[in-house]
């Protein structure tokens, strides 16, 4: 599954991953932001997995930023476009409209 999300007057993310037993697994996390340390990815993307499938956008967001290392920097986008992100692949990949 795949879902795009541009951050208003931000950059693209895009979220790839697959759904078993109701759960996220093999999440991949991309796009045209900048997170620094890039280290910091490893973190976020292990905070969606084995999410459950029920959760929402701003549980998917409060997730990701607790996950993001102390210091760390998201730059041109946030954890809510990452759980929109992630909603839009479970919705079936809506587009990177930004609504």
């Amino acid at each position: 599954m795949h879902g795009e999300y541009k951050t208003p007057g931000g950059k693209l993310v895009a979220v790839d991953l697959e759904v078993v037993e109701d759960r996220l697994q093999d999440v991949m996390v991309s796009g045209d932001f900048f997170l620094y340390p890039e280290e910091a990815l490893t973190s976020v993307t292990a905070s969606l997995e084995g999410l459950g499938v029920d959760l929402t956008e701003a549980e998917i967001a409060e997730r990701v930023r607790m996950a993001l290392p102390r210091g760390a920097e998201l730059l041109g986008s946030s954890p809510e476009a990452i759980g929109a992100a992630v909603r839009r692949a479970l919705a079936g990949g809506a587009g990177a409209d930004g609504d």
